[in-house]
């Protein structure tokens, strides 16, 4: 979470100055940064798309 929360605000804030106050390693930071994305969250995005094509396909009303 406080990854994320650096990621969405780092043109705001210093990487450096958020992970102090957050007290998370900068590096620590960066290697998340790196990894690929974990096999749940992988199928969180594909339902996801699935989702979001069946209510375009539906006029975007659920029946």
């Amino acid at each position: 979470m406080k990854y994320a929360f650096i990621r969405a605000h780092r043109e705001e804030f210093g990487v450096r100055a958020m992970c102090r106050v957050l007290r998370v390693h900068f590096s620590g930071f960066y290697a998340w940064l790196r990894e690929p994305l974990s096999h749940r969250a992988q199928e969180d995005a594909r339902q996801t798309e699935l989702i979001r094509q069946a209510w375009a396909e539906s006029c975007e009303c659920w029946t």
